[in-house]
């Protein structure tokens, strides 16, 4: 890819590449913008199969962060980290030491926190060599409760949309991804009386939910042809493509992973198609509110009240998608880019 040919497309601000021989580091820090504050965003570790996949997603993460936390009403800009590895094999608290010092090194541009494959331990490790981090344990803790709260909230608005009203007893959920956040959202759909069908690449999570929640298991090439009312995204980016567009059965899609959609114009697809899709970087910014509230000085219950109002930016998102008859993700960076423009007068 001509990565700067990508930076001035999608007006990105910094790339940095971080190595550490001692440690074995290999990680990418972006900051996509810093218009309405410094740019957070969480640490994710994973096996890329080649550094070009772990760039690109770490841009587009970055980007989606950006979104996130305008939308969200945040005073905050957007970014992202990648670590590159294995993370059953590669993490250390000398590894996380030296992450750190790259984070530190920015000055405060960047505030990192946790994500896929770190966790609290890992975030603390890495505080003590840079103040530029939130989501300690100390504070505020794990996220996933806030977010898959706010993810909850969100999907209560898409239904309330499509069927009338906010009753999810009997409503067939088809959920992917069965991590912190969506082990959290399917206990809440199983309260809510929801009949579940589940997958995940750990088999014993899925073991779980089928004995905890009574859950389907499905196997993961499967998962999008469920015929059910909501497909829930809780794993990786990039689930709604090519391959996956003419296989779900659904009305409704709403879930925690990021960067669900392939290309934007899967955007345009799902609405052609009739499927109400709520937009990832609106859906779960619960752990970002959740942190911010860290910055100001964490109170629990003002981070679930901030969670709750994703519901109503759910709702307002709706409305502008069918004022104007663009796609629901077109609404909500329209909503995002109103607010950066306006800031930046």
């Amino acid at each position: 890819m001509k990565i700067f040919d990508y930076l001035e497309k999608y007006d990105y601000e910094q790339l940095v590449f971080c190595h550490d021989g001692e440690t074995g580091l290999k990680a990418i820090i972006c900051i996509h913008d810093t218009t309405l504050g410094p740019a957070l965003g969480g640490l994710r570790i994973w096996n890329y199969q080649s550094e070009e996949d772990a760039i690109l997603d770490v841009l587009r993460l970055a980007r989606g962060m950006t979104y996130k936390n305008a939308a969200a009403g945040l005073d905050l800009g957007g970014g992202k980290a990648v670590i590159i590895g294995d993370p059953a094999k590669i993490k250390s608290r000398e590894l996380f030491h030296a992450f750190g010092k790259f984070v530190d090194s920015l000055g405060g541009r960047y505030i990192t926190a946790e994500d896929m494959n770190t966790t609290t331990q890992d975030i603390d490790y890495i505080h003590e060599v840079t103040d530029h981090v939130v989501g300690l344990e100390s504070k505020s803790g794990n996220p996933a409760p806030i977010t898959a709260y706010g993810v909850f909230r969100g999907m209560l608005a898409a239904v309330n949309e499509v069927y009338g009203n906010h009753d999810l007893d009997g409503k067939v959920v088809a959920v992917q991804g069965l991590g912190a956040v969506g082990y959290d959202v399917c206990q809440r759909l199983h309260e809510s009386g929801a009949i579940l069908y589940v997958t995940d690449i750990k088999p014993e999570n899925v073991e779980r939910a089928v004995q905890e929640l009574n859950a389907k298991a499905v196997a993961p090439d499967q998962i999008y042809s469920v015929e059910c009312d909501i497909f829930v995204p809780c794993a990786m980016g990039a689930v709604v493509n090519s391959d996956t567009i003419d296989q779900f059965r659904c009305k409704i899609i709403a879930g925690s992973a990021n960067n669900q959609l392939a290309e934007e114009s899967f955007g345009d697809a799902l609405l052609a198609k009739g499927i109400l899709y709520v937009p990832d970087f609106v859906i779960n910014s619960g752990g970002a509110m959740n942190v911010y509230e860290e910055m100001q000085g964490y109170n629990r219950d003002k981070a679930m009240a901030r969670a709750a109002t994703i519901y109503d930016r759910v709702q307002e998102l709706i409305e502008i998608s069918k004022r104007d008859q663009i796609s629901t993700n077109k609404a909500a960076e329209r909503l995002a880019e109103e607010r950066i423009a306006a800031s930046s007068k």
